[in-house]
């Protein structure tokens, strides 16, 4: 069981509240200065210094964020072992001292978790299950994947989005701790999120959820591995989702796109920490033309209607807009917005993050369309 967790997470839970709703449902959108009704917020969080030169147009609370990120002086991760990357500050951590140094009021958390332990081929993977208090059910289901490279990060640094998806959805979210690189090599995460997912649907019943109403969300990596397991799922002939979310997802193996030109030098990921992440996760370079990582390369036909969110100060922005049009050309119905002047990572940052409290809404409103 994990319900302790909620007591020694409560910052990293506050984070996920929505104050406000994302107004509309369009497709191909850039949300601008629209998003920013929270003019206190606004005076509270202002950067200490000019907007850096990898993102003139970065918006102060994301520069705040990302001022305290760098204040932490860690190495350049792309200079370390796995084993010391994982030791470097994130931008959750970033937020969190944020929080604290500016007394912002944390919401108490409308979920529940537990923990549960499931077998996976050569070994097992923790789940993080988020249950909606006070209603009786069936819920919704949402299988969650977090970020990190395939590398980096854990359930804990992902937290915020998770609960932000369940209590915004009023939804269970079975967030999935699949096993990392370079000790586990591709494609073993891609296995285990499909496993896991295979998990939720063969125990939606008793996890007190709809068996009909499954969607799959990812960020980043996780939106890698969120796509992967709907194809995964065509191809093996068992339950689609009935949407997918995809955040700032990895989609493509190029690394100069206009975007990674433009963000090379971006934080809190640039270029060269891609570049190490794929060290640490293929077994050799080849591997990252394989359709499992360069999705626009593979077949997207038959696939659950899809949101694909992104950041514009983002290396992997172009990676996001590559794969929608990929997938309205294979015919699946697609919607996408992105959000100016905050960089990878933003989603979860929404106590002090405008852009992260609108984007939260729209995946949550894209959400509640597909549930229905």
């Amino acid at each position: 069981m994990e319900i302790n967790f909620l007591k020694s997470f409560t910052l990293a839970c506050g984070l996920a509240v929505l104050l406000s709703a994302c107004t509309g449902v369009t497709k191909n959108e850039t949300v601008t200065d629209s998003t920013r009704s929270d003019s206190t917020l606004a005076a509270a969080l202002k950067p200490a210094g000019p907007a850096p030169e990898w993102g003139k147009t970065i918006k102060p609370e994301m520069q705040v964020v990302i001022e305290k990120l760098s204040s932490y002086g860690d190495k350049p991760l792309e200079t370390l072992s796995a084993t010391d990357a994982r030791k470097n500050n994130t931008p959750t951590d970033a937020v969190m001292d944020l929080i604290k140094q500016n007394n912002i009021a944390v919401p108490t958390p409308k979920i529940d978790t537990m923990g549960k332990d499931i077998d996976v081929t050569g070994g097992k993977i923790h789940l993080r299950i988020y249950t909606p208090k006070g209603g009786n059910g069936p819920y919704p289901l949402i299988v969650y994947y977090h970020g990190g490279g395939f590398v980096i990060a854990n359930l804990d640094v992902y937290n915020a989005s998770a609960q932000a998806l369940a209590e915004q959805v009023g939804a269970i979210v079975v967030s999935v701790a699949y096993r990392l690189a370079p000790e586990n090599k591709f494609p073993t995460a891609h296995n285990d999120a499909f496993t896991a997912y295979e998990w939720a649907v063969k125990n939606a019943v008793d996890l007190k959820a709809d068996p009909a109403k499954i969607a799959v969300v990812g960020e980043s990596a996780g939106g890698n591995l969120a796509a992967n397991v709907s194809i995964m799922a065509r191809d093996k002939h068992i339950m689609l989702p009935v949407h997918e979310v995809l955040i700032y997802p990895i989609a493509q193996a190029d690394m100069n796109t206009e975007s990674y030109k433009m963000y090379q030098n971006a934080k809190p990921l640039n270029k060269a920490m891609m570049g190490w992440f794929n060290e640490q996760y293929l077994n050799t370079m080849i591997e990252a033309q394989d359709p499992k990582i360069s999705l626009i390369n593979t077949n997207l036909k038959g696939l659950p209607s899809t949101t694909i969110i992104t950041a514009e100060i983002d290396p992997l922005h172009d990676d996001g807009i590559m794969l929608a049009d990929k997938l309205k050309t294979s015919g699946v119905k697609v919607n996408t917005r992105n959000y100016e002047g905050v960089t990878h990572e933003f989603f979860g940052m929404a106590l002090l993050v405008p852009e992260a409290k609108a984007a939260q809404a729209y995946a949550a409103d894209q959400l509640k369309a597909a549930f229905k």
